[in-house]
């Protein structure tokens, strides 16, 4: 309950300076403004978010733990989930990382459920499960995550997964926007093989507008 209450009282504070970003005295609160919905998802985005903790000096702490336990937002989740495995500015917990992870991931929060995907498919901080790799990447492909639509079609051409889902994996991968080139080969490559696994009919009809 007291840990409960001084994250409450953290919450409270940091609305405060929101409000009033300056004291009684007029002087400047020297303090690191919390990230914004849009910042964090940006930052997590381009793998971010830990350098940008560190480079704040560790000063949201409190504020992450609260945003991710009290208000269970699932990109604060992800962000004290990753904060807890890596022992970012906390004590190393990957249990717990792991957990608000995976309530994240419950939110619909692709990055988490991508990073779950690849840490089941690699064996990293979990024991490696492909059935539950293509399970949380299937999640992540259906709302337009990249790195899992990529990483789930390298599945299924190296043989996991079942047939029944190569269509809609193809179809993800083969309407994504991608401007790098290097990548734009890479995908083009996998398509190709698991083109072979399935009919011609069913690559044209999985080529069709989405």
């Amino acid at each position: 309950m007291n840990k409960h209450l001084s994250m409450i009282s953290a919450l409270i504070v940091s609305a405060c300076l929101f409000i009033s970003p300056h004291s009684k005295g007029d002087e400047p609160i020297e303090a690191v403004p919390l990230y914004s919905q849009a910042e964090l998802l940006e930052l997590i985005s381009r793998n971010a978010h830990l350098k940008r903790v560190k480079d704040d000096e560790c000063q949201l702490v409190q504020d992450i733990e609260a945003r991710a336990e009290i208000m269970a937002l699932p990109s604060y989740q992800f962000l004290y989930g990753d904060m807890l495995a890596y022992a970012v500015c906390v004590d190393r917990n990957v249990e717990l990382g792991l957990y608000y992870m995976r309530k994240a991931a419950e939110q619909g929060l692709a990055p988490a459920l991508e990073q779950l995907g690849r840490y089941y498919d690699l064996g990293k901080l979990v024991q490696m499960d492909k059935r539950m790799a293509i399970t949380y990447l299937r999640e992540a492909s259906v709302l337009g995550n990249l790195k899992a639509q990529l990483r789930l079609v390298d599945l299924f051409n190296k043989g996991y997964g079942s047939p029944r889902d190569y269509e809609d994996a193809y179809r993800w991968l083969f309407h994504a926007a991608v401007a790098d080139k290097k990548l734009h080969k890479r995908i083009e490559t996998a398509l190709a093989l698991l083109a072979q696994k399935m009919p011609d009919s069913v690559v044209k009809r999985a080529r069709l507008p989405m």
